[in-house]
């Protein structure tokens, strides 16, 4: 079982196709169920994966597509040698880096689930990191946020016992507040020779202006796939 995280807010969790808390239930094809891609249940046990991915991980919040199924669909389609992929859903919207710290309830889970993964020989190849727009509100958020995702990044790092964890972020495409090119500016200058960025600037948002449409979301995925196979295929 190759295994990815997927963390941490609402763009990641899946917001594509929702209008006023309801979603349309639209599955673009390239987000459509695999035999090949599982999902960690809340019961830490393997099912098969479907959108949405994080409706039973958040059951107050209404889900719609994210780019994790498409990532899946990307990886197996361009490399079928990678097998059999489990996906962790683990992102809750809204939230900010501080929220995540080790020691939080929200780093604790996301550490117990992917060392549930893990049981019976299942390998993190890597996680896939969506957030910041909370912390573009106040600017001592955006002036921290550096500082706090390194250490996130490393502890989880530590944690897990794979000091060479692969994690792909993505670069904000949308904000809350003011303080986006604060935060932008320090997710593309983050230099950690394990962490990739994918800069979904200029990504079709919803009329929201804050997540990501369901084809923004398949186009996101797509880039997610190619950032990791690109890395699985470099040298060391």
């Amino acid at each position: 079982m190759n295994v990815f995280l997927l963390a941490i807010q609402s763009n990641m969790s899946g917001h594509g196709g929702t209008t006023n808390g309801t979603w349309d239930g639209v599955v673009p094809p390239k987000c459509a169920p695999n035999p090949s891609i599982l999902s960690l249940a809340p019961n830490l046990t393997w099912v098969p994966a479907v959108e949405p991915l994080h409706r039973d991980i958040n059951v107050n919040i209404t889900f719609g597509v994210g780019p994790g199924m498409l990532f899946a669909n990307s990886v197996l389609a361009k490399d079928p040698s990678v097998g059999m992929v489990g996906l962790v859903p683990c992102a809750l919207g809204g939230s900010k880096i501080s929220s995540w710290g080790q020691g939080s309830s929200l780093y604790d889970r996301l550490v117990s689930r992917a060392r549930a993964a893990m049981q019976g020989g299942g390998k993190i190849q890597a996680m896939l990191w969506y957030q910041g727009e909370s912390d573009t509100e106040l600017q001592d958020d955006a002036e921290l946020y550096m500082g706090q995702l390194v250490k996130f990044f490393q502890d989880l790092s530590c944690d897990l016992e794979s000091p060479s964890l692969l994690i792909i972020q993505v670069a904000l495409a949308s904000a809350q507040g003011p303080f986006l090119e604060q935060v932008r500016g320090a997710q593309l200058r983050l230099d950690l020779e394990n962490v990739k960025c994918v800069n979904t600037q200029g990504l079709e948002l919803e009329p929201d202006d804050l997540h990501l449409t369901s084809r923004a979301k398949v186009q996101l995925g797509m880039m997610l796939a190619d950032s990791f196979l690109h890395t699985r295929s470099s040298p060391p």
